[in-house]
């Protein structure tokens, strides 16, 4: 067992170390997160209703910290080793391509730990004040669980059958797309209708929704954000493992 663990604990802390020493990952999975956190939580320029900016953003937030790592890291940074063939030459050692992959996931959900345990104080320094029990953050690691399986495998979706060139920017645009649509900056009650009817059939709806209800108001999870949460997570796994090219 321990020769078996070895090589992926060994190939974790340099998938972790190679995410956290690169400056753009940096930007994009901490940097860009407490800069809206911050900015939309204090600028007052969205109108969240009811409730306090602050209240809604967190939530919010900690949704697109999700989508970015799961999604845009990991489908960007794959997608250039598959294209520099890194990806044939560590999946052809004895590390092996389910272990390599093993390491991936691994590192998507450290670097999501270290994401919350950036934006939480943060958020309790502009004044969120959740109101929540040990169920409610239960339910929210739950929804963080299938959207990261989610957006991982549309991230190693587009990293298996595009050019890394043309898969950072489907991964860029899809990312804008979705935060758009996600209720992540802007509430998905101000959208027209028949587009919110649609982004609510997105897992980056759902994933802000659940987040909303569990690290916001305290509600229940609707049950279709757990619907397409699972959904998405089961499709997209799915697609990825059919189509996926080492090479």
């Amino acid at each position: 067992m321990t020769r078996l663990l070895r090589p992926l604990v060994a190939q974790i802390g340099a998938e972790t170390y190679m995410t956290l020493r690169r400056g753009e990952t940096l930007l994009l999975t901490v940097g860009i997160p407490v800069a809206f956190l911050v900015f939309f939580s204090t600028s007052h320029v969205i109108s969240t209703g009811t409730q306090s900016s602050v209240a809604f953003f967190v939530p919010g937030i900690l949704s697109l910290a999700v989508m970015s790592t799961s999604m845009v890291s990991l489908g960007i940074a794959t997608g250039f080793e598959r294209g520099y063939g890194v990806l044939k030459r560590l999946g052809s050692t004895p590390l092996g391509r389910t272990r390599l992959l093993g390491a991936k996931v691994s590192t998507v959900f450290l670097v999501e730990v270290v994401q919350a345990a950036v934006l939480v104080p943060v958020g309790y320094a502009l004044g969120w004040d959740p109101i929540g029990s040990g169920a409610s953050a239960g339910e929210a690691l739950a929804a963080a669980v299938l959207a990261t399986v989610a957006f991982g495998s549309l991230g190693l979706l587009m990293a298996g059958v595009l050019r890394a060139e043309l898969n950072l920017a489907a991964a860029n645009g899809l990312y804008l797309v979705l935060l758009l649509l996600g209720g992540m900056v802007v509430p998905l009650a101000k959208l027209p209708g028949g587009l919110a009817a649609l982004a609510r059939a997105l897992p980056a709806a759902a994933l802000s929704d659940a987040f909303h209800a569990t690290l916001g108001n305290a509600g229940a999870v609707p049950l279709e954000a757990w619907v397409v949460l699972a959904a998405w997570a089961v499709a997209a796994a799915g697609a990825a493992s059919l189509t996926f090219r080492w090479e």
